[in-house]
């Protein structure tokens, strides 16, 4: 037996889980109960990570203090995860006393060997707020192409990443006000001193995908840099320890206490069992001595690699604690091929999605699509309530209502006391390693093409007998038992199969079939002789009325505009800019720097034909057109828009095109041109797209 610690990624405590997150955790908790269903000893835990700017300032927003505020936010989380049967052990906060014990531990030992320095940044700073402004907290024009309304990280339109102080006309979000230079002090974790350490640690002992490997591999090329680990007050999460009394406060940034949170909630779980039969060793799974006596695996998102694969190890081994055994990515949700969107109705939360559909059919539907790679999956409505209705109702639950009524009508529920087919049971009994298998290694969607191999195989069977039509023979009552018993054994091991996925459905199912144990090792003892219970409705058929229910009850209007583009002149729009009725009555507002009818008409925007669209080697927010706007040679464009769009999505679509636009000279290449889009560059873009009967080339007015 296999000592087993699994966490999910800690959902941040400052909104709804929505199926973008439940991919991850379903997920995990699939692969928890097959690993559980295995026999192995496994633990699941997992915490709302509390901490950060963010969190302080929603707590602001609503009047309450941020300790009430979590509190809310994680009932909300832990009765939506309870909707959906994740089953964790524990489930705790970052906010914790486990977590600020284990945080100054982890840190303290890491200062003692010499592994943390500090050094002065300048910052900007809100003089409104009285607080030092992360990248997303200011926005400004781009210093590149002079796109308005950029974060202070990177420009969504033209790619270009730079530091916040480089943004033109720079203004808080929070208060609007232009911010300051400040200088403060800040602490550093040097990652750069444990590059060789990480460069084995990742291509070692399958503890990451490859392709997680060969991404960490750009970053190793790039270079390793020192990581700023503090925030300044104020600042909701926990004070760094034996910081000189002279000094303003400092805080643990909230992605180093962050992680820790799996220790905390372990820690919690500890104590908890404390005495009891189900006593769990701390040390047994955290000491770096029991690294190979134990497994540790955490379950993230890609966008999350870079903490958990570099940051995390690097501090765990600097702090003389155990590494993971794996760290399991996963990729992110489309709906209906597409970034999940609210106007469209398709950023769907758990809740709404509960109010109308079982969350077991999505749990059956991710399965069917989860796999051991890297892999954006798509949620198609459609796909999803033909598949539940065709595998679910159709092939599996449909096995025991087509065999039940005749045994309980006239063997009162009594299975044959022998099995007359008993090469194809067998056959469906061995299929189980190759499931378990799949299970384990987290490829899910072959773990259900082999299940519904096997229903189609008792389907199959029971149509070639028909036992419906043998009833009505004289004499061939014994057929008709032995027929619909070796389709109850079937439908039985359907359901150890299933159980991971659907623990619902396979609970009712025990119930029917008057069993206690569907563990994997349970389908090598037949049901000879056995009695069963009346049959009764297992799962519903997904209506497609609940679906457009579902989808309506997530729609909001959203106010789509285009990003703004710099005046022909390359100065740019200020921030406080007067509505048109101000600005035509004569307010005393400040006036903004309009641009005229005859400014809007220098800009030329053509219709243009996608020939190619690709991702861009080195960027993570580019994709590369290749355009013909009606001339004598197509042009190269980039365009920020990746993390909305995969390069075939555009592929020969008619998009509009600014061509007059000075071409600008970026490490990949030169962009001859603005791909036009629609949205908010951080919740959404979509780009502009024209019907095929455009002509390329024409000029819009």
């Amino acid at each position: 037996m296999r000592e087993i610690l699994v966490t999910s990624a800690l959902p941040y405590a400052n909104g709804y889980i929505h199926l973008g997150h439940l991919v991850e955790y379903i997920q995990t908790d699939i692969w928890v109960r097959a690993m559980k269903a295995q026999g192995h000893q496994v633990t699941y835990v997992c915490a709302d990570d509390a901490h950060g700017t963010a969190i302080m300032l929603k707590a602001e927003a609503n009047g309450v203090t941020p300790e009430e505020q979590i509190a809310s936010v994680k009932a909300s989380h832990e009765a939506d995860f309870s909707k959906f049967l994740i089953n964790f052990d524990n489930y705790h906060s970052t906010h914790s006393e486990e977590n600020k014990q284990f945080s100054e531990l982890i840190y303290r030992r890491l200062n003692d060997a010499g592994h943390i320095s500090t050094k002065d940044v300048e910052q900007l700073f809100d003089p409104e707020k009285q607080l030092f402004l992360a990248d997303r907290f200011v926005k400004g024009t781009c210093p590149e192409c002079g796109a308005l309304d950029q974060y202070g990280d990177n420009c969504e339109v033209c790619g270009t990443t730079y530091d916040a102080t480089d943004l033109k006309d720079p203004y808080s979000t929070l208060s609007d006000a232009t911010p300051i230079l400040k200088t403060s002090k800040h602490y550093f974790f040097d990652l750069p001193e444990f590059e060789q350490f990480l460069k084995d640690w990742t291509r070692s002992d399958n503890r990451l995908q490859t392709s997680v490997a060969n991404k960490l591999q750009e970053w190793f090329d790039a270079g390793l840099t020192s990581w700023d680990i503090s925030r300044d007050a104020p600042y909701f999460g926990f004070q760094i320890p034996d910081t000189p009394s002279d000094e303003p406060d400092k805080y643990f940034y909230v992605w180093l206490d962050a992680p820790v949170g799996y220790m905390a909630s372990f820690q919690n779980l500890c104590d908890k069992r404390k005495g009891t039969e189900n006593e769990l060793d701390f040390d047994r799974y955290w000491m770096q001595e029991n690294e190979h006596k134990t497994e540790v695996y955490h379950f993230i998102g890609k966008d999350i690699v870079y903490f958990h694969a570099l940051f995390w190890p690097a501090m765990l081994a600097g702090s003389e604690l155990r590494t993971p055994t794996g760290v399991f990515a996963h990729g992110f949700l489309m709906v209906n091929g597409e970034k999940m969107s609210k106007s469209r109705g398709t950023f769907i939360k758990a809740e709404t999605y509960a109010d109308h559909l079982h969350p077991e059919y999505l749990r059956y539907y991710f399965a069917s699509k989860l796999s051991d790679k890297v892999e954006d999956i798509n949620l198609d409505l459609e796909d999803f309530m033909q598949k539940v209705n065709s595998d679910l109702v159709g092939k599996v639950v449909n096995i025991a209502s087509r065999s039940a009524g005749f045994l309980v009508k006239k063997y009162d529920g009594m299975l044959s006391e022998v099995c007359v087919e008993s090469d194809l049971l067998e056959d469906i009994t061995k299929t189980g390693d190759e499931i378990a298998a799949a299970y384990e290694n987290r490829e899910f969607s072959r773990a259900m093409r082999l299940i519904m191999q096997c229903a189609d195989k008792a389907n199959e069977y029971i149509d070639e007998k028909k036992p419906w039509a043998l009833a009505k023979v004289e004499g061939a009552e014994q057929e008709v038992q032995d027929v619909c018993s070796v389709a109850i054994n079937i439908f039985r091991q359907l359901m150890v199969y299933l159980a991971p996925v659907l623990p619902e459905l396979t609970a009712n199912a025990k119930a029917f079939l008057n069993i206690d144990d569907l563990s994997f090792a349970s389908r090598n003892q037949w049901l000879l002789g056995h009695k069963i219970n009346k049959f009764k409705p297992l799962m519903q058929r997904i209506e497609e009325k609940d679906v457009a229910a579902m989808v309506e009850a997530s729609k909001e209007s959203l106010a789509q505009t285009a990003t703004p583009v710099a005046n022909a002149d390359n100065t740019s729009a200020k921030k406080n800019t007067p509505s048109a009725k101000e600005a035509n009555t004569g307010s005393d507002n400040e006036q903004a720097d309009y641009i005229g009818i005859e400014d809007f008409a220098k800009v030329e925007m053509k219709v243009a034909h996608v020939l190619a669209c690709n991702h861009v080697e080195g960027a993570d927010k580019l994709l590369q057109f290749t355009l013909d706007v009606g001339e004598d040679k197509p042009r190269n464009v980039f365009s920020g828009i990746r993390k909305f769009y995969e390069p075939e999505q555009l592929l020969n679509k008619k998009v509009i095109c600014v061509t007059n636009l000075a071409p600008r000279k970026m490490k990949f290449g030169i962009s001859e041109g603005m791909v036009l889009s629609t949205g908010n560059p951080k919740t959404g873009l979509t780009v502009v797209t024209l019907p095929d009967d455009c002509v390329i080339g024409d000029v819009l007015a």
